[in-house]
């Protein structure tokens, strides 16, 4: 009993009441090994760090191994790499004609003259340019304020419906026009509030004066805007629907005990899960606010006139291209560009002052 308290009041020392030799035994590579890294340990010394996870001398593979192992992927991604390349990046150097006095058809990119700046002057001294800017930013504003909102408040109606059946039947219905041409869209619209449409002949029939929508320049601007809601609101539906399937159903249930009805569990819980997924598309919106879908306007300019349905693409398209002036139209492509990425700049600073991450976070 005395040799045990001797060596439990003691690890050091052997029952035999000799002292252990600090480097071990030597005898054996487990528990000398033991001893002799013990030993370092109550010496102060720091234990040798352990090898980093992933590289080749640790056992992981070298950038060659895993070219060879993704070999198959990155093949599939190369046809996608090649059109980026081809159709967005490589045009890019075609940016030069807007220094240039551009003659497309006999000087060309090579022989044409710079003239500098002169193509952003005649920019900045068209007041038709600025008036077809403010139109298209009151078209933006209007589309943001009555199409944005309603791909949410869809996404919340059929988070509500319990049978999966009805749910995927009406988002199918819903996301159906997204796949119409704007020719198509363009065309119900007319058959339908135009003035021979079937609104229009059925308040005829009932002793009602008629009316013509596709013609009135004071409506244009909220019907381009139900023209894309009936369009793309489907689209819009997919994507917070997936945030919505992303939410802890804990969070409802907890919220339930706690006396919470429908609409108070909706305001704590849903919106704030699709606060950050809001966040994001709003800023990829208001970075497109130039960026108007050209066929939809191209197709109804003559009907309303050019002074409610110019936008800037049509503007670049019927004073540049249409014209011939390529370095004008440029010049008003790279202040488009330029634009864009400033209103992206702004929306995201917005975000981080309320806290969401935007397009990129927060360094």
């Amino acid at each position: 009993m005395k040799a045990r308290a001797t060596v439990a009041a003691d690890p050091d020392r052997t029952a035999d009441g000799a002292s252990a030799p600090a480097g071990g035994s030597g005898t054996g590579d487990g528990d000398g090994g033991e001893a002799r890294s013990a030993g370092r340990s109550r010496a102060g010394r720091v234990p040798r760090p352990r090898k980093e996870q992933g590289s080749p001398r640790a056992g992981g593979i070298t950038w060659r191994q895993r070219l060879r192992r993704d070999r198959t992927l990155i093949l599939m991604t190369l046809p996608a790499i090649a059109l980026l390349l081809i159709f967005n990046y490589i045009p890019l150097l075609g940016n030069i004609v807007a220094f240039q006095d551009y003659d497309v058809y006999d000087l060309g990119i090579t022989g044409s003259p710079f003239v500098g700046f002169d193509n952003f002057t005649r920019i900045f001294e068209d007041y038709r340019f600025w008036e077809v800017l403010v139109n298209t930013l009151v078209i933006f504003v209007t589309q943001l304020v009555l199409f944005f909102p309603i791909p949410i408040a869809v996404a919340l109606l059929l988070n509500t419906i319990m049978s999966a059946r009805v749910r995927a039947w009406v988002q199918a219905v819903v996301y159906l026009p997204h796949f119409f041409s704007w020719v198509l869209v363009v065309t119900v619209f007319q058959q339908m509030f135009g003035g021979a449409g079937l609104v229009a002949q059925w308040l005829r029939e009932h002793g009602h004066e008629g009316f013509d929508l596709m013609t009135d320049p004071g409506f244009f601007k909220f019907l381009v805007s139900a023209q894309a809601v009936w369009k793309d609101a489907g689209w819009g539906v997919i994507v917070f629907l997936a945030a919505l399937a992303a939410v802890n159903t804990d969070l409802y249930e907890a919220a339930a005990v706690d006396g919470a009805g429908r609409w108070r569990r909706m305001w704590h819980v849903t919106l704030p899960a699709l606060r950050p997924v809001i966040a994001l598309l709003l800023v990829l919106r208001v970075g497109s606010a130039l960026n108007l879908d050209f066929e939809q306007i191209l197709l109804q300019r003559d009907q309303v006139g050019a002074g409610a349905s110019e936008i800037l693409d049509t503007y670049i398209w019927w004073t540049g291209i249409k014209t011939g002036d390529f370095g004008y139209a440029a010049a008003a492509g790279i202040f488009k560009g330029l634009f864009s990425v400033a209103m992206v700049l702004g929306a995201n600073k917005v975000a981080h002052m309320l806290g969401e991450q935007g397009v990129y976070s927060k360094k």
